[in-house]
């Protein structure tokens, strides 16, 4: 399936092709931390499908605690995240899903990693009270 997404403000757009139903939510604690959120869900795009259409995004250099490099790349306007891929020679790369103009299309995540990071009670979100827009 053909993607396309774009940061927050839009200075850089991509597009991709993705399998729908690959999609992977990561609790690690640096998901958490670069999402300012609980957990960040990903689908990985096989590197010679993607293309960054407009716009440069800032890359930096994460070095796990067992050495991996990977390169988190996002716009240095907004601080939208565009992708994560390996260092060198990058075989996919990891598309944030909420960045995805094709986000509900998807399908609901294929499995979830880092689950000693998981926050507890995610399973108990279906009984808190909601509304469908901001109340």
């Amino acid at each position: 399936m053909k993607v396309d997404g774009q940061c927050h403000c839009g200075a850089i757009k991509y597009e991709a092709e993705v399998e729908p139903g690959n999609v992977v939510i990561c609790n690690c604690e640096d998901c958490q931390r670069q999402s300012g959120s609980v957990f960040r869900a990903n689908i990985p795009a096989p590197a010679g499908s993607f293309r960054i259409v407009s716009g440069t995004p800032r890359k930096y250099l994460k070095i796990s605690d067992s050495g991996a490099k990977r390169i988190h790349a996002f716009c240095e306007n907004c601080g939208g995240p565009v992708y994560a891929c390996a260092a060198e020679n990058p075989q996919t790369y990891s598309l944030r899903i909420g960045a995805l103009n094709q986000r509900y299309e998807l399908g609901s995540p294929s499995r979830q990693i880092w689950m000693k990071r998981r926050f507890s009670w995610l399973t108990e979100l279906d009984d808190v009270p909601g509304c469908e827009g901001q109340s």
